[in-house]
This record gives C-alpha cells, structure tokens and sequence, in this order.
C-alpha cells in the first residue's frame, strides 16, 4: 500500500483579515473600549461620523449604513421604487448575494455574460436585452453592474445604455473600495451605490456591515427609513421597512480602518506588479483603460487550475476560487433563473479557470517573494 501524499500546512493563506486587525490592533481597541462605555450601540453617534466620513472620502452626497452588502443593493432598489413587477439586469459571475438581494427586493434578476478580460458586465450583452429582453418578463427597470475583483466595470459603455433606456443604475461595489474610472471613485456614477464591509473587503469590519451611497438627499432620507422599518419620526412606519442597521461598533471599528484604506490599496497595487512579473503561463488580470484597479483579489486564469493550485498548496500557499460556479448554475437559481438568450459562455469558462491568490495589504515582502518564487517554479 502506497503512503498518503502529505500537503504541507497552508503558510500563506489567500486572505487572512485577522492580520488587518492586529495591524491596528492599539486603534481598534480603544475605538471599541470607546463604544463600549458609551452605553450606545444602534444608530448613534459612531454610525453618523462613519457615514459622514466614508461620504467625503468617496466624494458622494449621502452614506446610508445597513446591515451588509446584500441588504445594501436590496434598499437601493427598494428606495427607487424597483421591486415587484420590476427585472433587474446583472451578472452570473458574482458573489450570489447580488442576485438574492434583488428577489429580497421583490424583483426578477436577469442575468447576462462577462467580458473575459475584465471579468465585468458585458456591455454588448446588456445592450442586447435592453433592445429585446427576453420574452415573458416584467419591465427592465434597474442595471448593477459588479466591479468585480476591484476592477471597475465599463461605466463608459453602460451608463449611456442605462440612460438611453431610462432604467436605474446601482453600482455594486463590494470589492470596489477605492477603484477608480477617469479619476472619480466607483460609486459616485449611478443613482445609488452598494458597499460590502465583511471582514476580507478592502475596507473590512470586524463583522457584518454595508452601506448605500447616493447622491439624491431625499433618496438617502428615503433609504434610512426603510433600514429601520420605514420610520422617520416616533417610532411610526411610514412606508414598509426592515432591520437592517449598521452597529456602533462596527461603525466605530470602520472610522479606525478608513484613513488606512488608500495606503492599503497602494500596497495591494504593489503586490500585484509583483506577481504579474513573477507569473509562469497563467494569465494575469487585467486592467481596464483610464481605471484604478484596487486588487480587492488578485485573479488569474488557467486552463490546468487544479494542478496549479495543488502546486502552490504544497509549498504552503494558500488559493481561492472565485466563484466555481455561476449563479444561474447553483441549485437554488438552476432553471428558474432569468438569461440572457446568448447565455453566459464567458462567464461558464471563467468559472473553470480562475485562480485567486494571496492578496492582502499585510503581507510581507517576505511573504510576496515566497509566491512570487512559488509561481516562477509552476
């Protein structure tokens, strides 16, 4: 009988967000201890200093906290009237939760194809289904176009679709902290915008968090009431709301992290031209023109993925994959979900080849040269 094959310990791990804590660890105690004696812990003072500075730092008019990034996307659509009787337009190469919070809305999500390159919303794709949307469905009424991996989406291309065809568009930026299109930070272009702040996010809280940016300030009024049960004054329901409030300690936690996060990003920039050098017949990512990419995750492509990841696993190096399957494809949406008639081919052969490395702001540059060493070695 053969012996078992013996993988090392992963040394490396593909993201690590208690590294993020310890790097701030002194900051981030006293900012909790600091909420802790306040003997106020929902919708107090932390939240408005976090929404009011997260606001300026973004250049937006308004920051709505919520409970998480999925909740986001679902009161955007809620504050703009876009539910029932409605269908949304995104992507199948996406975390699952941009396609839950849109039937959290109530509406119908319609999903199209990715360029490969970007990984992004095709915008041929969404041009074809605003034109001629597959037949049966309610109206087209909103776009969320993902800035996926941190990379922006074609905003060039599909903001002019969105408003030719008057339908909204809600930037999801869950792994966009700080990208860039033409200088202007992603989630400033469409009529609202969707953050994540789940611990591994750029801008990651010690637990579950998110927020909506806009710029109309009767929407973020509106967004506000429906975050808490659709109050606005003495604890009476005014529309039909939820519970979905982001924490004082979370909000408290995020203030210490937000003035880190463009030095963060420069470093993840950094580590990134570190592996494109360093790559050995994988395809590196790519960037969009005119666009700062902030490597929310560092993703490339093979056609032999298993093999590459077992490589690297056994010299200690942690990978991920993000996403092994397509929305449309997981039990839970497969033959009930709304596609595009071209279908998602792009999206189903990513899906079969990409690779996430090691990619966090605290890594050393020891630990950079040890998978910069790994990848020239596959």
């Amino acid at each position: 009988m053969s012996s078992p094959v013996l993988i090392p310990p992963v040394l490396i791990p593909q993201a690590n967000p208690g590294a993020g804590y310890r790097a701030l660890k002194t900051e981030i105690d006293a900012a909790v201890s600091r909420t802790l004696a306040s003997g106020w812990y929902i919708l107090g003072a932390e939240l408005r200093a976090f929404e009011a500075e997260f606001a300026a730092w973004l250049g937006a008019g308004a920051v709505v906290g919520c409970g998480n990034g999925t909740d986001a996307i679902a009161l955007a659509l809620s504050g703009l009237g876009i539910g029932s009787g409605c269908t949304v337009v995104t992507v199948s190469h996406t975390a699952v939760a941009t396609v839950a919070a849109i039937e959290m809305a109530g509406a119908t999500p319609l999903l199209v194809d990715i360029d490969p390159l970007h990984y992004t919303m095709d915008p041929n794709a969404l041009r074809q289904v605003l034109k001629a949307p597959p037949p049966g469905l309610p109206p087209i009424r909103a776009v969320i176009p993902v800035h996926l991996y941190g990379q922006p989406a074609d905003l060039d291309r599909i903001l002019p679709l969105c408003r030719e065809h008057q339908v909204a568009l809600i930037e999801d930026c869950a792994q966009a902290h700080g990208a860039r299109l033409h200088g202007r930070r992603v989630g400033t272009f469409g009529d609202a915008a969707a953050f994540s702040f789940y611990p591994t996010k750029n801008l990651g809280a010690l637990g579950d968090g998110g927020a909506v940016a806009v710029a109309d300030p009767e929407l973020a009024m509106r967004i506000a009431a429906l975050r808490q049960y659709g109050w606005h004054n003495n604890a009476i329901s005014d529309i039909v709301g939820v519970n979905s409030r982001l924490d004082e300690m979370q909000a408290a936690v995020l203030r210490v992290k937000l003035p880190y996060l463009d030095r963060q990003n420069e470093r993840r920039a950094g580590i990134a031209s570190a592996y494109d050098a360093a790559l050995k017949g994988l395809t590196p990512p790519q960037r969009r023109h005119d666009a700062a990419h902030v490597f929310h995750l560092y993703v490339v492509r093979s056609d032999d993925r298993d093999a590459v990841q077992l490589a690297l696993r056994r010299k200690g190096i942690g990978t991920g994959i993000h996403y092994p399957v397509p929305v449309d494809q997981q039990p839970a949406y497969v033959g009930r979900i709304a596609l595009a008639a071209a279908g998602c081919p792009q999206t189903e052969a990513a899906a079969l080849q990409v690779l996430s490395l090691p990619m966090y702001p605290e890594l050393t540059n020891d630990q950079v040269v040890a998978v910069c060493d790994a990848l020239r070695g596959l």
